[in-house]
This record gives C-alpha cells, structure tokens and sequence, in this order.
C-alpha cells in the first residue's frame, strides 16, 4: 500500500473500472489533509481519478477534473456534504472548484473558482 499523505493511500483515488489508473494531484492532498484535521474524521474518496472510459460511464464531462487526478468526491461520515462545502468555500475562497451534492461534496484543484 502506497501511501500518499499522512492520511491517504494511493489505492483510495484508483479508478473505480479497475483499469490501474491512480492519478492524485498533490495540491488535492493538501486540500483533503485541511480538511481531515478540521473535522478530524477519515474521510472517504467515494471518486477519486477517472478513466476516460470510466468517466463517460458515469456521466462525467468531457474535462472533468477527475480525468486529471485533480478532482475528489468525499464524504466525512456524521458531517453533511453542505457543512464540508461550507468549509471549503470558506478555506478555499477564490479558487478550486467544489460542488455540494446530496451524499458528497465534490472538491477540484483547478485554479479558477467554480461553484456548484
């Protein structure tokens, strides 16, 4: 097991088609270890990097962030997907791009501001 930051392993980000693709940005890493230690919870990569064929599958775009390794849906297990979004817009004020879902909120590296 490869692992990736204090907190994460490479295999948490593989794509989920089985295809071996792994990809992770290190600046995400950053952004996921801020905010593990705000809520102090593991959290959980429900999408980490994509395949072209697995992106596509599961209706992403066509230059989604996951393609990249520069994209993750998470969730924090007892914390709404509204309060992590919350926190990441407040952290991450003027840039990234993040996305509150029902049952996961998304965050990207990209470095424009994107909300969702």
């Amino acid at each position: 097991m490869t692992k990736l930051s204090r907190h994460f392993l490479r295999k948490e980000f593989a794509c989920h088609c089985g295809c071996g693709g792994d990809t992770v940005d290190a600046e995400l890493l950053t952004v996921l270890e801020d905010l593990r230690a705000r809520f102090g919870k593991a959290i959980k990569i429900t999408s980490g990097y994509r395949c072209e064929k697995h992106n596509k599958a599961v209706g992403g775009g066509k230059t989604s962030q996951h393609l990249l390794g520069r994209a993750a849906d998470v969730q924090v297990a007892g914390v709404p997907p509204q309060n992590i979004y919350n926190f990441l817009n407040s952290q991450y004020s003027t840039t990234f791009g993040i996305g509150s879902y029902g049952t996961f909120t998304h965050i990207d590296t990209r470095s424009a501001k994107a909300r969702w």
